[in-house]
């Protein structure tokens, strides 16, 4: 086979390069290191032999599981995902103006709210919750990753889902709470996008878990106005579609019914009079306990 065939796209490089720079920043919380993790993904990347890239089917799956275990293993260290000595000596430290704008672009795609509160967990907690939830990795990856057995990677997202709830959400009385929830379960059913941003933190967060089986959104949704957006789209007005005000873990929550089947359970953290997180199940999995047949709500 000639050199050539080997060949890749241009776009495709650098598509490929940004998706682990996303990967590395949201692990990491750090532009700067997630630019160390990815210059020693490729090192290791052309570390290998012929023979042995050749054998590699997937390149980017391959990329995408050593720039994971890099970033695993540098939650590990004190200090929390910085290149180390020895790593920092092909480059400069870039200036402090750089550094900051590249900061603020990272702020700009990654709320800073999300970021502390990821802070808070531990290593794999954060691997496992960044790699299911805000990338949508399938499980089999994730586990391979993280070293655990792919129900200990699930509990482990599932305990970071928790741990960021208690963190982000202040106590609400249950009767503001049923209160907001109905209110954006109104505003979502007459499509009032003004409506429904006013409802919403200004820095409100929106997950959509499809777990690899249903095209949902891969990466969260950031700003009010963009989660409005994302779930009026999701919830559009149909013949088939009903949207109900229902218990969903002990709060007032939104089911969503295609035909006679629940297609969509969504959670909402409120704090005060505002949504400030949104955790939108389209998993089928995760749906099964809602789908049994009698009544599937409490």
């Amino acid at each position: 086979m000639d050199a050539g065939d080997d060949a890749v796209p241009i776009a495709e490089l650098l598509d490929e390069r940004r998706h682990l720079l996303d990967v590395a920043s949201w692990m990491l919380g750090s532009s700067r290191a997630a630019e160390s993790v990815i210059d020693e993904t490729y090192r290791r990347w052309y570390g290998l032999s012929d023979p042995a890239r050749a054998r590699i089917t997937a390149p980017r799956a391959w990329l995408a599981q050593v720039t994971g275990r890099i970033c695993l293993a540098r939650l590990a260290l004190p200090e929390r995902g910085e290149p180390s000595a020895e790593e920092g000596r092909s480059g400069e430290v870039a200036p402090a103006d750089v550094a900051a704008e590249r900061q603020r672009m990272l702020e700009e795609e990654i709320s800073k709210v999300l970021l502390d509160a990821l802070d808070t967990l531990s290593p794999a907690e954060r691997v496992a919750f960044v790699l299911n939830d805000v990338f949508g990795m399938v499980p089999g990856a994730v586990a391979g990753i993280v070293g655990r057995s792919e129900p200990e990677c699930e509990e482990l997202a599932d305990r970071a889902r928790r741990s960021l709830r208690a963190r982000r959400t202040r106590p609400t009385p249950p009767q503001q709470h049923d209160a907001v929830a109905r209110a954006v379960g109104h505003a979502c059913a007459a499509e009032d996008a003004d409506r429904l941003a006013s409802l919403l933190a200004p820095d409100a967060t929106a997950f959509f878990d499809g777990g690899g089986k249903v095209r949902a959104l891969v990466k969260p949704v950031h700003g009010n106005t963009q989660v409005a957006h994302a779930l009026l789209t999701l919830l559009a007005r149909h013949p088939r579609t009903t949207l109900h005000t229902r218990s969903v873990n002990g709060r007032t929550g939104l089911v969503v019914r295609y035909d006679d089947q629940v297609a969509a359970v969504i959670s909402l953290d409120i704090a005060g009079p505002q949504v400030v997180q949104v955790w939108v199940i389209l998993n089928p999995d995760k749906l099964r306990t809602w789908n049994r047949p009698g009544p599937a709500t409490p």
